[in-house]
């Protein structure tokens, strides 16, 4: 996850299952909600075994406009690498980018549906935590520290007018 900021990714979640039954490590979405799929390999065995699920072996199934593996040095061959896919190695807590993701347009149409479902889902469950609050009210809490500082917004703070969110600019 700290890679994936370091990536440019403003929303990131991890073990989050989506409706296809995937469940990435990580998954992060950047600028023009491009998203960046990461799966954690530990052992041989868990990415042999990864290779054989139906969300790899039908790519357009999978989620990720981008899709790295992340493995300790020597875990994975270079030439097992699915076509697109990138590698991060990770030493210790060292991430570098051993391949880029040749293709950073892997996501299909079914793709950014299965994305939307998971992001929907992840949203309901703080929606289900937050209750009696709806996600609405919840993510208007600067506008109560202003009603509670006699109309000023703390330092720290801008106004939510002014705030910048990069995840919904350029769509066109």
């Amino acid at each position: 996850m700290r890679w994936l900021r370091g990536y440019g990714c403003g929303v990131i979640l991890s073990e989050q299952e989506c409706a296809s039954g995937e469940t990435p490590d990580a998954i992060g979405w950047k600028k023009q909600c491009r998203s960046v799929l990461v799966e954690c390999k530990v052992d041989r065995a868990d990415f042999l075994a990864d290779r054989n699920k139906r969300w790899r072996m039908k790519s357009a199934t999978g989620l990720g406009c981008e899709r790295f593996y992340m493995a300790t040095p020597g875990l994975i061959k270079l030439n097992e690498l699915p076509c697109g896919w990138g590698l991060l190695l990770c030493n210790r807590r060292n991430v570098q980018v051993e391949v880029p993701s040749a293709d950073r347009n892997l996501r299909s149409a079914q793709g950014l549906k299965l994305e939307m479902n998971l992001l929907l889902a992840s949203l309901r469950r703080v929606e289900i935590r937050i209750e009696p609050q709806t996600i609405t009210e919840f993510l208007q809490w600067k506008n109560r520290l202003v009603q509670y500082n006699g109309g000023i917004h703390p330092r720290e703070l801008v106004p939510a007018s002014s705030e910048t969110n990069q995840h919904l600019s350029d769509l066109s």
